[in-house]
């Protein structure tokens, strides 16, 4: 083989407008979700895109559940 590169891409996860680095690596999507809830309560019952390449990062993005009360 040639110069062939593997390299794997960091995750970095959005709420909000906020940029949240990965808490770690080893980690579910599940896992994080989990460990930044106390955080942010609304992530619970949130809505998960993703992941999308950004050429550096696998963008995961946190969207609030829209509904109604009562």
């Amino acid at each position: 083989m040639s110069g062939l590169k593997v390299e794997a891409l960091q995750r970095e996860f959005f709420y909000n407008g906020t940029r949240i680095p990965d808490p770690g690596p080893n980690l579910s999507v599940e896992q994080v979700r989990e460990l930044l809830t106390p955080t942010w309560p609304e992530i619970a019952t949130a809505t998960l895109e993703g992941p999308e390449d950004t050429g550096s990062a696998l963008r995961y993005t946190f969207n609030r559940a829209i509904g109604s009360k009562g």
